[in-house]
């Protein structure tokens, strides 16, 4: 089965529907596979931390400020166990010691901390030693945890549920004590990941990095054929752009080949990145009608977010003339291309 850029433009129009079912066959899912990134923290490691918090607080039976610093202390990593019990993300943790502590903690200082001791597992100790202000800024942290772990769940609306409102928290320490010195049943384990998706933590933490995977393979496949070009960064300003595309080659002021990369699980952003293609090709077109240069739109795409409209995958097909690539056939970037034309001598 041929692919779409392999053919000329009539025999694309004259083949759209296949091509477009073609190109959807080719789409991978890539919400399965996430990328570990720097801060990715394995099972043993987390473990290990959790019994060194259990530790210094007698099993949570003296659980207090005092005790989680002495954790801290042995391994910084104790915090972020600490924060899993609290059932916060680092921004929620944040806010609850600047409104109950009176804390200046912002948002940014909350998920530095957080990256912290995910790659320095003496960090704590270092931050009680300088006394300076992200001593106190954890400080707060810890105390307004201590103290909303300590009092568990208050009542609410019958119409509401408080996020304390778990099995390891909602009755104080004699929940916590509870779950720490019993086999939780599974169903329980089961119902915390319905409330909270397995791997969303992680999934935020790596989400610009599943978005490069598409834009590094690019690279890679220039970079290997010795092909001069540029990469835009992002939000990067390129005169006569509304928004800069992501690879010029072989320059911004004498694009020959511009390509859009991105690979998306989400309909919103891929119909975004449509949206992009389709003025690339009206600008393109707009210069053929001046006698201007022109450029050729390549789109490389992939991820199940394009596979949900397929008006836009027609529309890419056309408007790209076919030039479409996906991870499976991105190997066939060069020579399906005008990027052929600017291959080293020494690559052909």
């Amino acid at each position: 089965m041929p692919r779409p850029y392999e053919l000329d433009p009539a025999t694309l129009e004259e083949r759209i529907e296949e091509m477009v079912n073609v190109t959807f066959a080719d789409l991978q899912s890539q919400f399965l596979v996430l990328p570990k990134g720097e801060g990715f923290i394995p099972y043993p490691a987390f473990q290990d931390a959790y019994e060194v918090l259990k530790r210094h607080t007698t099993s949570f039976a003296r659980l207090s400020p005092e005790s989680v610093w002495s954790a801290l202390e042995e391994d910084s990593l104790s915090f972020l166990v600490l924060r899993t019990i609290l059932g916060l993300s680092p921004p929620e943790w944040a806010e609850l010691a600047r409104s109950e502590q009176g804390s200046d903690v912002d948002q940014g200082a909350a998920r530095g901390n957080d990256r912290m001791v995910r790659t320095d597992r003496a960090y704590m100790s270092r931050v009680k030693a300088d006394n300076g202000l992200t001593l106190r800024r954890v400080e707060a942290l810890i105390d307004v945890a201590v103290e909303k772990i300590l009092r568990g769940a208050p009542s609410v609306a019958a119409n509401t549920v408080h996020r304390l409102d778990k099995e390891d928290t909602s009755r104080g320490l004699d929940s916590l004590r509870f779950v720490a010195s019993v086999h939780v049943p599974y169903p329980v384990l089961l119902y915390e990941r319905y409330l909270g998706r397995p791997f969303a933590s992680h999934r935020d933490a790596v989400s610009g990095l599943v978005g490069d995977i598409m834009e590094n393979a690019v690279e890679d496949r220039l970079a290997h054929a010795s092909i001069t070009y540029q990469k835009t960064r992002r939000a990067e300003r390129v005169l006569g752009f509304e928004q800069a595309p992501d690879f010029f080659v072989p320059t911004t002021s004498a694009a020959s080949v511009i390509i859009e990369a991105k690979i998306t699980s989400d309909d919103g952003t891929a119909r975004d990145k449509v949206a992009r293609i389709l003025r690339l090709g009206a600008m393109r077109d707009q210069r053929l009608r001046e006698g201007q240069p022109a450029f050729q739109v390549v789109a490389c795409i992939d991820g199940r977010g394009f596979g949900v409209r397929r008006n836009d995958m027609r529309d890419i097909l056309r408007v790209t003339q076919g030039k479409v690539f996906t991870l499976a056939t991105l190997d066939h970037l060069v020579g399906n291309t005008n990027l052929q034309r600017f291959v080293s001598a020494a690559k052909q």
